[in-house]
């Protein structure tokens, strides 16, 4: 069976990549867009997520897992809204700005160039790689 890729995106102000680092691991909830919580509802236990800061940062910075596949959020009102568990995998070696993933026709059509609203969103292996790469990042096989 072959590993999932997502990018998860959240405004360092609300949660950070320091906060996840400093967590260890954490309830990914808050997910309140139709199409984003089917992506939710879409991540397996050991699928690989990119860690995007969106607002002024606007990059990717780091790799989660999922440890927890979907569950009702906790902080919603309504139990179709769906949270999923990450835990910290590691660091990109230099974070990777979306303006340097716009000029790589690779990646010209993935979501976070075409959805850029989108705050989770899958990714294909080569792509996932293709960031991990322009970040000076290998992961353990």
């Amino acid at each position: 069976m072959s590993r999932g890729h997502w990018l998860v995106k959240s405004e360092p102000g609300s949660y950070s990549w320091d906060d996840l680092v400093r967590d260890g691991r954490t309830v990914w909830d808050g997910v309140r867009n139709p199409e984003a919580r089917s992506h939710l509802a879409g991540m397996a236990r050991g699928d690989l997520a990119l860690f995007y800061h969106s607002g002024d940062e606007k990059a990717v910075v780091g790799v989660a897992k999922v440890v927890r596949e979907s569950f009702p959020d906790p902080k919603a009102d309504d139990p179709k809204w769906l949270a999923v568990e990450l835990a910290l995998v590691k660091p990109l070696a230099r974070p990777v700005s979306l303006a340097e993933i716009k000029q790589q026709r690779a990646l010209a059509a993935i979501p976070l160039v075409k959805r850029a609203r989108l705050s989770v969103m899958p990714l294909d292996a080569k792509a996932f790689a293709a960031i991990l790469a322009l970040g000076g990042t290998r992961l353990p096989a």
